[in-house]
């Protein structure tokens, strides 16, 4: 093995290894992707489809979400306005307002840039 894998971003453990396309750590059980990696030391927020995202876009849910204490959760094609990007909060990276819900986090890899 002559190619070096990257330590994990969640715990830096050195004992990484590959399964399919995916870079898995067995100490903390984070799975990842180069691309993902390359895309987090950008610095830059994409949504579901590679579209960068910025503050005060509008984009659209693009499958059904279940919420705590809503009946009906978010449904997919719900248009969220005014987003707030807030980068290493955990896997929700965008603050925003949902009609009807409230103000939650969102992953970005659930949404698409209208």
């Amino acid at each position: 093995m002559t190619d070096a894998l990257p330590p994990c971003p969640a715990c830096a453990s050195e004992y990484t290894y590959e399964v399919g396309g995916l870079l898995t750590c067995p100490e903390c059980a984070h799975e990842w992707t180069t691309e993902a990696e390359a895309a987090a030391e950008d610095g830059v927020i994409r949504d579901a489809v590679g579209n960068v995202l910025a503050d005060g876009d509008t984009v659209t849910v693009i499958k059904s979400l279940k919420v705590k204490g809503s009946p009906t959760g978010i449904k997919a094609g719900t248009k969220v306005r005014n987003i707030r990007l807030v980068p290493g909060v955990g896997d929700h990276d965008i603050d925003c307002k949902v009609d009807g819900i409230g103000a939650m986090q969102l992953k970005s890899s659930v949404v698409k840039k209208v």
